[in-house]
């Protein structure tokens, strides 16, 4: 994830006095899309849960001329991790997971390691050795899995990148293994734990688990932009099933506001477990830390004052950022993959906004 640490060379201090950006969310949108960078894009941000401005721009179905619209359906990436997160600490609460205890406490098969077993606190700061993708046929899949639980036989018995608890290494897989601990602990599938204990909870009726090749009312077509050069064009349906926990939710605009809204009113976890969820846990050197589901996009000593997500994979580029104290919420979603050059400034550009808003 170190590409996306140019941002925070970027971002305003948290507590500096800047000029508001000239441009509007609009004619940003805009300007992507009329280079072709992106074929359709929405963003938004929000003060006190009320929306100051948002827009949207291209369509979610160039053949067809479907404009891309606030409530079209598009994949949010990895902005699904602190979702999972976040459902994780639910069970923390609950004392029905304990952060340090071997997740085979939990999925009782999973392989053991030599030394240090892993915990979940591993899994969700990306310390645990698990690798990611082999390569781009892997991440690019069309097998189905029946189960996350079926999913770990793809990279359960790989070798560790590291003795878990040493070394920070950003992987989905990870979070593939989270989704199955709460399978098991809840003796439910993860699509139904998420959609009453998170979606719900948010009123994010509009957000789901994706299925291969099952159409939804309102999606968006998937679109790419090879070596991250040249226009956006189709691109070729994945199979999200071998991550879904870390990367297989679709989602809209006003849902992902209301997720971010949610998380500044403590709907979801109690704000000590937010809190903790909000350290820095990832033993990464960079400013852009991790926690618990979350980038820190803020240097000491104000780690966690800015959290957030990028979401990059087959048919998506996006970009969460919530900061608490101002309860000021930014998304920025958009249908094409490696779209980063385009799509990330615009998601400075919202943030520098919101912090600057009175």
């Amino acid at each position: 994830m170190k590409k996306y640490t140019f941002l925070i060379l970027v971002l305003i201090a948290f507590t500096a006095i800047a000029q508001k950006p000239s441009k509007t969310v609009q004619s940003q949108l805009d300007e992507i899309v009329d280079d072709k960078m992106v074929m359709g894009v929405a963003a938004a941000y929000s003060i006190n849960g009320k929306t100051t401005e948002q827009a949207t721009a291209g369509y979610a179905d160039k053949k067809e001329g479907k404009p891309f619209e606030i409530d079209t359906k598009v994949r949010m990436g990895s902005i699904a991790k602190p979702m999972t997160a976040l459902a994780i600490m639910q069970l923390v609460e609950q004392e029905k997971i304990d952060l340090d205890v071997p997740i085979q406490t939990y999925i009782a098969d999973y392989p053991k390691h030599k030394k240090t077993q892993i915990t979940a606190r591993h899994l969700l700061s990306h310390t645990s050795g698990i690798s990611g993708y082999k390569d781009g046929r892997e991440s690019n899949t069309t097998t189905q899995y029946a189960t996350l639980y079926d999913a770990l036989e793809l990279f359960k018995d790989r070798d560790l990148l590291f003795e878990p608890g040493t070394q920070y290494a950003y992987t989905t897989y990870g979070y593939t293994v989270l989704g199955a601990i709460i399978e098991s602990v809840t003796e439910t599938t993860f699509e139904e734990y998420m959609l009453e204990h998170i979606f719900k909870k948010a009123g994010m009726a509009n957000t789901g688990v994706e299925k291969f090749e099952e159409a939804l009312e309102n999606e968006s077509k998937l679109y790419h932009r090879n070596n991250g050069k040249g226009k956006a064009k189709p691109a070729k349906e994945n199979n999200l099933s071998n991550r879904l926990p870390a990367g297989g939710f679709y989602t809209t605009l006003s849902d992902m506001l209301k997720f971010g809204n949610a998380v500044i009113d403590n709907l979801f976890v109690k704000e000590e477990t937010l809190t903790l969820m909000r350290q820095h846990h990832s033993l990464e050197k960079e400013n852009n830390a991790y926690g618990f589901g979350w980038f820190l996009y803020n240097p000491k000593p104000r780690e966690g004052a800015i959290i957030g997500h990028p979401g990059a994979q087959s048919g998506c580029t996006s970009f969460l950022f919530i900061v608490p104290s101002k309860k000021a919420v930014c998304i920025i979603l958009s249908n094409t993959s490696r779209a980063q050059s385009s799509v990330d400034p615009i998601a400075n550009s919202l943030l520098t906004k919101a912090l600057t808003t009175k």
